[in-house]
């Protein structure tokens, strides 16, 4: 059976008093050392333009790194042999990197979301198929807040690769509505329909100035397309408001607003 405090007591008797005078020097000039670096690096850091969470996250790592080289120094000076030592870490950081390989994958994608700012938190953005409003960016990923309410988390790995679309970087998004008018109705009326609609919506710009074109011949009717900006906080008002002015308008101007519709003709033999 092994025995624990034998195996202790020989231990101790092997580390020398200077071995124990040598580490304890050790120690404290390697914990100097690493105050006075981590200072430094703090007062470097405060100079950049960094995010207060990318510098507090570099400074932790510094922190973890110059701790780790003060327990291998100070274990140095006890007699303790560092090859094993320095292996054993070696082997333990390599597992713990192919076990994390994702966390750590994340972690570096938040951290290029976090420099690079292709987003900040209140940006309406789409990715992967999922838009909505970013509520919150951490190193793991970041969280959306979806139009009907629901909460997304995107991977800040595959954030970090994938395509992301911004619909609030300018300030102001354009819309693009489509109405269909009857083939009876004169190109003209309904384009002037379709400018007294965008004109009496509210929170439309007037610069760019709202647009109307023929797009498409559809098989019931003819397609318009018209083209407005609002700023990007006022976007999914407007755009509504601007779907029931054009109603509204075409009523007013007499333009009918087809639907599919099936003729039928019999034929007596």
């Amino acid at each position: 059976m092994f025995d624990l405090n034998g195996a202790l007591q020989r231990f101790a008797g092997k580390i020398a008093l200077e071995n124990i005078l040598a580490a304890a020097v050790t120690l404290a000039v390697c914990m100097a050392a690493a105050r006075l670096l981590l200072k430094l690096a703090r007062r470097l850091l405060d100079r950049t333009k960094l995010e207060e969470r990318i510098r507090r996250y570099i400074l932790m790592l510094l922190k973890l790194l110059l701790y780790t080289l003060t327990v291998v120094f100070t274990a140095g000076s006890l007699g303790i042999n560092m090859t094993s030592l320095v292996a054993l870490l070696s082997v333990g950081s390599l597992g713990v990197t192919l076990a994390a390989e994702d966390v750590l994958g994340n972690v570096a994608g938040g951290l290029v979301i976090l420099s690079s700012h292709p987003f900040v938190i209140g940006d309406f953005i789409e990715s992967g198929g999922v838009s909505g409003t970013v509520e919150e960016i951490s190193l793991n990923h970041t969280k959306l807040t979806t139009p009907d309410g629901l909460t997304a988390l995107l991977p800040n790995k595959e954030l970090a690769a994938s395509k992301v679309i911004n619909y609030t970087a300018l300030g102001r998004r354009r819309i693009v509505w489509k109405m269909s008018a009857a083939y009876g109705a004169p190109t003209e009326d309904v384009k002037a329909a379709c400018l007294r609609a965008a004109e009496a919506t509210e929170h439309i710009l007037p610069d760019p100035p709202p647009a109307v074109y023929l797009t498409a011949f559809a098989e019931s009717g003819v397609e318009f397309t018209v083209y407005c900006w609002a700023a990007a906080e006022d976007f999914w008002t407007t755009q509504f408001a601007l779907a029931e002015n054009l109603r509204a308008e075409f009523a007013r101007a007499g333009v009918e607003i087809p639907y599919n519709k099936l003729d039928v003709h019999i034929q007596k033999d």
